[in-house]
């Protein structure tokens, strides 16, 4: 099994940054590269389309309002792995006003080395996590 996470600091309280990408059908509101998303199985099932038109479904496996959590998996997906789980957290940074946040999945590369699959969903995760910094900045 093969591991990446990529954590982000963010000058917003982890209030402000949860209200924009808490929601397990907010991709759309922060990830220029999911323009579509909707929501199916009573909020637990996303189907997402990317801005090349690729269909991705994903579960939601876990999710925690509480602690700013939630973690899903693929059920439909164009990537080169299986057993798939990722989790998107927002935490407190240094101060009360900033925020950290981390993207962290693990799964099992099919087809591809281990660390062509971590340097596939690193990538995606550092560009994800950019976006989402973008939307508090000014």
């Amino acid at each position: 099994m093969a591991a990446t996470s990529v954590t982000v600091e963010i000058a917003a309280s982890p209030e402000e940054v949860w209200q924009l990408m808490g929601g397990f059908d907010s991709l759309p509101d922060w990830l220029p590269f999911v323009p579509r998303s909707s929501l199916s199985e009573g909020g637990r099932v996303r189907t997402l389309h990317t801005a090349d038109d690729v269909l991705i479904v994903e579960r939601l496996e876990a999710f925690d309002n509480r602690a700013r959590r939630y973690s899903y998996s693929f059920i439909q997906q164009p990537f080169p792995v299986a057993d798939y789980l990722a989790t998107l957290q927002v935490r407190e940074g240094n101060d009360p006003h900033t925020s950290i946040v981390e993207w962290a999945g693990i799964f099992t590369p099919t087809g591809v080395s281990e660390e062509e699959a971590v340097d596939l969903f690193h990538s995606i995760y550092a560009e994800g996590l950019a976006a989402l910094k973008a939307n508090f900045r000014g």
